[in-house]
């Protein structure tokens, strides 16, 4: 056959699915070899689809919006110099490959708390998020049919499900005691642990004379579902210390013309507080831990997330893979290529996601402190205030003295299911000891 089939790429390995947000090109358009076909988005980053070979595009087999499961047929390009078959044809393909992920993906999310989910009869079809939400809440199949989607052709959403969970969760006892038998609980359980999460509900705005409606575009969207869904999760409390950093900004003060006439870049300081936090996570490794259900995972990987602001004024955190394999030069590289293509929107899925730890920087803002949210499933975060002239008390040799110090606070946002005030402030002062502790003579 002389046609080809331009499927939805593959990601990254935590990415099962994607959006198709703009078609570039349209049915019967020419394509040259690795020229963009559409751009698709994920929960992480948008990226665009090019065709790795040249001809005509015959068939678009999905629309803007569809939600694609990675692997899926998604166009059909009639190659150069062949004949052209009918469009229709490959469409049994498409829907038989669609059908197969379908299947993995619903067998995946079978346990044994919940009836079996099964798309067999099923007139819509759910995604493989989707899917995995329903998986880790035990909605069976059953109830995501009676769920409203709000998609396209009335598909369930991300947040469809989310909300008929929380709203579930939230529901009279009497509902949820006919969904298990009474013999399964318990019979020492204390009533507070059967009590229900009080249901809320965002209060009504009243539009007043002048107010203008500005739509969230798609990431603030997917940034405001996560923040909820993260102090939903995850009991959040905060810790704060205040680090002598005097050392560290007259040696960057030093080292910064030297490093960017030989490098060709500037040397900030977010790849010196990466290190510091790099060397206290390997003090005290309990922080470098996700929790799945009643188990907690302890990181091999020190994979350091660092919050980098959009010109668009949205949010994306590129991660730093294997940091503690890298000096001081390898972090700053890194940082200063990652922030760069973060500002140019040319990261990709792989670069934004896999992160154990997140440092964000609230001092760039002018703010002394800040108390960030955590970025699930990791169960901390820090955040570096602004760097101020201080007068601070010293101990010297001839007794203690004031001098103007450089101080900056640090705080960390810590899920207290799994990480206590004593781990959580212990690591921080650690962090700071570091900090206040760099060698001001050190080589670059």
């Amino acid at each position: 056959m002389s046609e080809f089939q331009l499927v939805m790429p593959k990601m990254g390995e935590s990415i099962a699915e994607a959006t198709i947000i703009r078609w570039v090109k349209n049915e019967g358009d020419m394509i040259a070899a690795d020229e963009t076909v559409l751009e698709i988005a994920t929960d992480k980053v948008d990226s665009e689809v090019p065709s790795p070979k040249g001809g005509k595009l015959i068939k678009r087999l999905f629309n803007e919006g569809d939600v694609v499961p990675v692997g899926a047929a998604i166009a059909i390009i009639a190659l150069e110099g062949g004949a052209t078959a009918t469009p229709s044809a490959p469409a049994p393909e498409v829907k038989t490959a669609v059908a197969e992920v379908e299947k993995t993906v619903v067998a995946a999310i079978n346990t044994t708390s919940a009836p079996k989910p099964s798309n067999a009869g099923g007139a819509r079809f759910y995604s493989p998020l989707v899917l995995n939400i329903a998986k880790e809440e035990n909605v069976s199949m059953a109830e995501l049919e009676n769920i409203e989607g709000s998609g396209n052709e009335g598909r369930v959403t991300k947040r469809d499900i989310l909300a008929f969970v929380q709203n579930r969760s939230s529901a009279p006892a009497p509902a949820q005691v006919t969904t298990a038998p009474v013999a399964s609980a318990p019979i020492s359980q204390p009533a507070a642990q059967t009590a229900q999460v009080p249901a809320f509900k965002a209060p009504k705005v009243t539009l007043m004379p002048g107010d203008e409606i500005i739509e969230m575009d798609r990431m603030r969207k997917i940034i405001a579902e996560n923040m909820v869904m993260s102090k939903h999760v995850s009991p959040h409390v905060t810790s704060f210390v205040e680090a002598d950093v005097t050392n560290m900004v007259k040696w960057r003060d030093k080292a910064k013309k030297v490093y960017e006439k030989r490098e060709g870049e500037k040397i900030t300081f977010t790849p010196m507080f990466i290190e510091c936090v790099v060397k206290a996570i390997k003090d005290y490794p309990m922080i470098n831990i996700a929790v799945d259900g009643t188990n907690i995972v302890k990181r091999k990987s020190i994979n350091v997330g660092m919050a980098a602001a959009l010109p668009s004024g949205n949010l994306i955190v590129p991660v730093l893979k294997n940091a503690d394999n890298m000096n001081l030069i390898g972090l700053t590289k890194m940082v200063n290529d990652l922030a760069n293509r973060a500002r140019a929107n040319k990261l990709s899925p792989d670069e934004i996601s896999g992160g154990t730890f997140t440092l964000t920087n609230v001092g760039g803002f002018g703010n002394v402190m800040g108390t960030p949210i955590i970025s699930q499933p990791q169960v901390a975060i820090m955040a570096t205030g602004t760097i101020k002239k201080k007068p601070a008390v010293m101990e010297t040799e001839m007794g203690d003295v004031i001098a103007i110090r450089h101080i900056m606070f640090l705080s960390l946002s810590y899920d207290h299911r799994v990480v206590d005030g004593s781990l959580g402030g212990s690591f921080l002062r650690r962090v700071a000891d570091y900090m206040e502790q760099w060698d001001i003579n050190r080589e670059i």
